[in-house]
């Protein structure tokens, strides 16, 4: 059987890390089960899920450039059917009635007469007059900026 994504292929567990398990595909291809796709349930140590030499099914999720294989244990037909299953929510409708009319967030917004260029000119200059402020505030806490001199 060759190996495409989405096949279900049975394969032999020649290692295990912290992150996950190393599966033996045959034909000199090995695939990574990450902690992840273990199991439905969330799995905190994987020495606790599988062995060393256990023979398990996987499904192939993707093969990258590299050849690097990516497997899931996980049934993902059953997430399919939970997620086909779960109705989706009703929204109710609001009554716009009773709303009042919403506000300009800011006054400057409301103004359309002034265009980008004035706008950026005003902020510069506030920025720095804030700038400079704070530079005045720091220097006089240090001492200003030549130290005093005997």
């Amino acid at each position: 059987m060759s190996l495409e994504v989405g096949n279900k292929v049975e394969g032999k567990i020649t290692g295990l890390a912290k992150f996950g398990a190393f599966i033996d595909l045959g034909n000199n291809k090995t695939g990574l089960v990450h902690i992840s796709e273990v199991s439905d349930k969330f799995v905190e140590d994987i020495n606790d899920e599988l062995k060393v030499g256990q023979v398990v099914t996987v499904q192939i999720l993707s093969i990258d450039d590299n050849g690097k294989i990516a497997l899931s244990m996980r049934n993902r037909e059953k997430e399919a059917e939970e997620k086909k299953e779960q109705p989706k929510p009703e929204y109710k409708k609001r009554e716009t009635s009773n709303r009042r009319p919403s506000k300009p967030f800011n006054k400057k917004q409301s103004n359309n007469s002034q265009d980008f260029d004035s706008l950026m000119n005003d902020f510069l200059k506030e920025s720095e007059t804030r700038l400079s402020s704070l530079r005045k505030n720091t220097e006089n806490k240090r001492g200003g900026r030549g130290g005093r001199r005997s």
